[in-house]
């Protein structure tokens, strides 16, 4: 299974965070500091913007590694993503990502099959 694809079923492999530490892109943290710091209304540094994955071992962005509620719960429970939870279908947190991302779902149910056939 793809580790770079989180709990929720996001591909880290397509976030900037992600991309601007893999590459060490010190303009491509600068940009993405200041685009989230505009859409989440809270001050995001360069410095703030570096991640591995959010199943890797390594840095995570502090949201991932202490606050994201889904990234908790599946550790919690020791599943390796949400598409092993029995639970998936009812989740309203990870129902917020696949609303915004649908393809999220698509990722969540192939690691699970995946999963299955390991």
């Amino acid at each position: 299974m793809n580790e770079l694809i989180a709990f929720c079923g996001l591909d880290c492999q397509e976030c900037d965070a992600y991309i601007a530490t893999a590459n060490n892109d010190d303009a491509l943290r600068e940009k993405t500091a200041k685009a989230w710091s505009e859409l989440y209304n809270s001050p995001i540094k360069p410095d703030d913007i570096n991640c591995e994955g959010c199943r890797c071992d390594g840095v995570k962005l502090i949201y991932c590694e202490k606050y994201c509620e889904i990234r908790q719960c599946a550790r919690k429970r020791a599943m390796s993503t949400c598409g092993d939870c029995k639970e998936l279908d009812s989740c309203q947190k990870v129902a917020a990502i696949i609303e915004h991302n649908p393809d999220a779902l698509k990722k969540l149910k192939a690691c699970a099959i995946v999963q299955v056939q390991t």
